[in-house]
């Protein structure tokens, strides 16, 4: 009532329902923080990173995606491959492949060892079939049925260093032998009808019961590039060379239209990762945030309760200190790797760091594109 005067010990009843509400905000700000902040503790891991220091055949590759193949063996999976040796931390280039791939025998790096194809040569392992460009591999699963492999064809293109190239099509390869030695896989290639300049699908996989959950990434252009945006199909483990069943999300439901596929996480990068996190209970998503630029230097996360969303804001995790050391270097290529973890509340995380400038600066360091390796413990390392 205007011009009503309370006594000086009493509370102004408006001032007072505000106090509540801003500590009621309060209270619901730092519950949400304790949801999309978890504990959790970074590391580097060099043991590992030492296991992917070859100094004579393959001396360098980005991408490095990974897929448990049984036994404890593991495949790796990498993109441009640098050919040659390394002397003094220089690297001596002899050439390059388009794609190389490793076969890593146990989970421990102390003990552990790696086998890489090719080795020495410049023929890529994975090659299309009429010879039409290159492939580029994105993840790969194991199941009953063999190992799929998710490959980008890509060809030259008149566009500035280092992106002079462009996206073909996109392709799931089968290997009908896996646990016969790299150099004896009988492999067939099926194209994959959805898959365009703008849409690529198998970005990662992640197979719970009896599906295959196919993680994508569709491109929305942008005054200084792409922005890209993840999507969701779903398959049954058995047919995912079927492409007739495959299912695309959207708004809760699994449809068939893939132009209505619903985008179920804005503004991550086309490489990523996605995994159920056992500590947490929770499924987490790793990238680099702005993928591939000249910013690109902060790993980052975010969970969600279900594999398809909602996902949280991103969470940084880890900021590269190549990028931080040299203007001329940026990192990408962020994912997690969680058929090599020790513990159900650690997830062992990859990124590379690499020159942007076009210039000789990965033959000066051979530090540079390959494998970094960092460890992501949630809750207290000490009691672990």
């Amino acid at each position: 009532m205007p011009g009503k005067k309370y006594p000086a010990h009493a509370a102004n009843p408006g001032r007072n329902a505000f106090r509540s509400c801003f500590l009621a905000l309060i209270v619901l700000f730092a519950l949400a923080a304790c949801q999309t902040f978890p504990r959790f503790a970074v590391e580097r891991l060099p043991q590992y990173e030492k296991l992917f220091y070859h100094s004579d055949g393959w001396i360098g590759a980005d991408g490095a995606y990974s897929a448990a193949l049984g036994e404890n063996k593991y495949l790796w999976l990498f993109g441009d491959t640098l050919v040659g040796q390394v002397k003094d931390g220089r690297r001596i280039l002899a050439g390059m492949a388009p794609n190389s791939i490793a076969i890593q025998s146990g989970n421990d790096p102390r003990a552990a060892s790696i086998v890489f194809f090719p080795d020495g040569d410049f023929e890529p392992f994975l090659k299309p079939e009429e010879d039409l460009g290159w492939f580029w591999p994105y993840h790969a699963v194991r199941n009953a049925e063999g190992l799929f492999f998710f490959l980008l064809q890509l060809e030259r293109a008149d566009l500035p260093p280092p992106f002079g190239f462009r996206l073909v099509s996109t392709w799931l390869g089968c290997v009908n032998n896996p646990e016969d030695p790299p150099k004896r896989w009988s492999f067939f290639h099926r194209k994959i009808p959805f898959g365009n300049a703008q849409r690529q699908f198998g970005s990662f996989i992640l197979t719970e019961g009896d599906y295959g959950y196919i993680y994508g990434a569709v491109a929305e252009p942008m005054k200084n590039g792409f922005a890209w945006h993840m999507v969701l199909a779903r398959a049954p483990l058995e047919k995912l060379a079927d492409f007739s069943s495959w299912l695309f999300f959207r708004d809760g439901e699994w449809i068939k239209d893939v132009e209505r596929a619903g985008r179920i996480c804005e503004n991550v990068a086309s490489e990523f990762s996605v995994s159920f996190q056992p500590a947490l209970k929770k499924y987490i998503l790793v990238y680099t945030e702005r993928g591939f630029s000249e910013r690109a230097h902060s790993v980052v996360m975010r969970l969600s309760p279900n594999l398809h969303g909602p996902w949280s804001d991103p969470i940084p995790v880890y900021q590269c200190p190549e990028a931080r050391q040299d203007p001329r270097i940026c990192c990408y290529g962020a994912k997690g790797h969680p058929e090599i973890a020790r513990s159900p509340a650690e997830l062992i995380l990859t990124y590379v760091a690499n020159s942007c400038a076009g210039d000789l600066k990965v033959l000066q360091d051979a530090d540079l594109y390959r494998p970094r390796f960092v460890r992501i413990f949630f809750g207290d390392p000490k009691k672990e």
